[in-house]
């Protein structure tokens, strides 16, 4: 099994979307909650992977890691 970074966004209309930092061009957008985005985007990933494979590309690895960090905004 192998495990990708994702990053959800909520855009200004309220709708959520989610890309990969290593699959460059692997993307869900415009779902109305984080969790469907989560589902859409693993979907996304699945397809993304076999279409690599289908044009004999090589899959990348993932190398991206993400943390939160705390700051203060006062």
């Amino acid at each position: 099994m192998t495990r990708y970074a994702t990053v959800i966004e909520r855009a200004k209309d309220g709708r959520y979307s989610a890309y990969v930092p290593d699959l460059p061009g692997c993307v869900a957008v415009g779902q109305r909650s984080p969790e469907a985005a989560r589902r859409l985007i693993h979907d996304a990933i699945e397809a993304h992977i076999a279409g690599l494979r289908e044009d004999g590309l090589d899959v990348p690895e993932p190398i991206a890691q993400a943390e939160y960090v705390e700051v203060s905004t006062s």
